[in-house]
């Protein structure tokens, strides 16, 4: 498939966009697996300080040797900002829902994420969405729902949180294409992290401040003390958030959001290898279908 000439100037690279996201969400669902095994000796805040403190001087390094000038400050700093606080707001979200729902649901609902960016596209950046387009992506959900499986009988108010995290993500990636597509991706990269020190330090310091005797489970815990293993373990966390930061931007900038937001659910089935690998969960008849028609989703999307 060639690259198509937008009439902003910019030029569409699918291939490298799908490559890209790919990529991206096989990294985050490695990290997310990590983020489960080291849940109960970590809070969530201490992961994103000290994740994104590790991320930040290799993303500082590599600019330098690539192109000083990208260091500058991005002529869209306010979108860039808004761009970062919605991502970190998704994290937040979804971490928020876990202790709450079981995980089925909590990911099937975040999971209509692709719905929001097909409607978020149709109406802001007016992409033509064919037929095709919405069938993939109804195929593409009723795969996760498969392998998910959700039981109507445990919604609740909660719920709602992996709901407003896929809001965030759409959002987030509609307004990298639209108002941050000429600022280069490893400075959204950069914001990004940023925004996880800055919004981390200051929710661990008001804990610390307003309740220290009260703090409980993954999200309100003290921060644990690091040996060696542990800071393996965050370095793993790091280059995966740096990859998926960086690969996210660049897909999103390269190629319509209504089609790259297909490839998200591919999530699902890397989940499920590291399911295999990290917590011996051997997927089910009903799972191994829903990953196909994923796949076919995804091709689907390529063709419309």
């Amino acid at each position: 498939m060639q690259s198509q000439p937008q009439a902003s100037g910019y030029t569409d690279n699918l291939p490298l966009a799908v490559s890209v996201i790919t990529l991206s969400v096989l990294a985050l669902s490695l990290s997310d697996a990590l983020v489960k095994l080291m849940s109960g000796q970590f809070v969530i805040w201490q992961i994103f300080v000290l994740r994104s403190l590790l991320v930040l001087p290799v993303l500082f390094l590599f600019l330098k040797l690539k192109n000083p000038a990208l260091l500058s400050v991005p002529t869209a700093l306010g979108w860039v900002a808004l761009r970062s606080l919605m991502l970190v707001g998704m994290w937040i979200a979804y971490y928020l829902a876990l202790p709450n729902l079981n995980l089925s649901v909590a990911a099937a609902a975040y999971y209509t994420l692709p719905i929001f960016i097909i409607l978020f596209s149709a109406v802001i950046t007016k992409d033509r969405i064919c037929f095709l387009g919405w069938v993939a992506v109804l195929i593409g959900f009723c795969g996760v729902l498969l392998i998910l499986q959700p039981r109507a009988g445990d919604f609740n108010m909660y719920t709602l949180l992996p709901l407003l995290s896929a809001v965030l993500y759409a959002c987030a990636m509609i307004l990298t294409r639209t108002k941050c597509r000429s600022v280069h991706p490893l400075m959204l990269s950069v914001a990004l992290n940023i925004s996880f020190v800055v919004v981390g330090s200051l929710v661990a310091l008001s804990l610390l401040l307003i309740a220290p005797e009260q703090r409980i489970g993954f999200l309100l815990s003290p921060w644990t003390k690091m040996a060696v293993a542990e800071w393996v373990l965050m370095a793993m966390l790091a280059v995966a958030i740096l990859i998926g930061s960086v690969g996210a931007a660049t897909a999103y900038q390269k190629g319509p959001p209504s089609v790259i937001g297909i490839f998200d659910f591919t999530y699902v089935g890397f989940a499920l290898v590291w399911s295999l690998v990290f917590f011996a969960e051997v997927p089910s008849p009903a799972s191994m279908a829903g990953i196909m028609l994923i796949v076919a989703a995804g091709i689907m999307s390529l063709r419309q």
